[in-house]
């Protein structure tokens, strides 16, 4: 008779404590999100649905569309980024290459997305060290808007996502057997080829996983896109900050949450359908 590990339940217990704690969370956000707003005051008033229906006014539509744009370029951008790092860190041979290239991939995790954003705004300013380096180099002679701009922004996301698409993308790289690339190679395909036709399709569920993961990500984000886009990038978790911060409109606010957090859901599963069919061309 084999007897239960005894440290089982220290492992279950803190989990089902956060699980509880999340949904006690979410159900007072869905209550707040169904409560009146009264002006001026931080209680709510009676049951009403009329926080949903503000949701069809241009500007959030507007923030909406914007979000989903920006979660995707940043997941698409991080994964074109991640790929090359990933599989040069699982494919090299040299020890102090795979150790620098595991440095410089997982470094900005050490750090908090603040301290990550205000690096970038050094960085991106009309007088940080980007416009300064291309206006000594005279690639461009006057400074290039980055700040307070869609693009700012995506080039910040995707260094905070990147980190955790190189795992991802080197967990599933080092799952495939060289042997598969070697036999392409000896039946004639070259290096690019072997790469779309081979290990590509075979790495299909860890690129699937890393986008999935920095969509869901950048879509909660909010110190990047508030600090780098200044207000003038909207996103849903911006405009919940101005609601429920700026004009203290909580039951709007928490109507916002809610919507977002359901086209999340929606657009992940819609992924995941999408999943199968590369699911079937990795198989092929």
């Amino acid at each position: 008779m084999t007897r239960k590990p005894t440290f089982l339940p220290w492992f279950i217990i803190p989990a089902t404590l956060a699980a509880v704690g999340l949904v006690i969370a979410m159900f007072a956000v869905m209550q707040f999100s169904v409560r009146a707003y009264i002006p001026g005051s931080l209680d709510v008033g009676g049951l009403t649905l009329a926080n949903f229906k503000g949701l069809f006014k241009s500007i959030y539509a507007d923030a909406f569309i914007n979000t989903v744009m920006l979660s995707a370029k940043t997941a698409i951008f991080g994964l074109l980024m991640s790929y090359p790092l990933a599989y040069a860190l699982v494919r090299t041979r040299t020890m102090w290459i795979k150790s620098a290239i595991l440095i410089i991939a997982i470094t900005p995790m050490f750090l908090g997305e603040v301290v990550r954003t205000y690096s970038w705004i050094i960085v991106l300013g009309n007088s940080g060290f980007l416009n300064s380096l291309l206006l000594a180099l005279g690639v461009i002679s006057t400074p290039i808007q980055f700040m307070f701009t869609q693009t700012g922004v995506v080039l910040a996301l995707v260094h905070v996502t990147m980190p955790i698409m190189v795992l991802m993308l080197a967990t599933a790289l080092s799952h495939i057997n060289p042997d598969y690339e070697k036999a392409a190679a000896s039946l004639g395909a070259g290096p690019i080829r072997t790469l779309l036709t081979v290990t590509i399709p075979l790495s299909i569920p860890g690129i699937v996983s890393s986008l999935t993961t920095a969509f869901a990500w950048t879509f909660s984000a909010f110190a990047t896109p508030q600090l780098i886009g200044g207000g003038r990038v909207s996103t849903v978790a911006t405009m919940v900050y101005q609601l429920g911060f700026s004009s203290m409109n909580f039951p709007f606010a928490a109507a916002l949450s809610i919507a977002g957090l359901i086209l999340t859901i929606l657009l992940l599963m819609a992924l995941k359908r999408m999943t199968r069919f590369l699911h079937t061309m990795g198989e092929h």
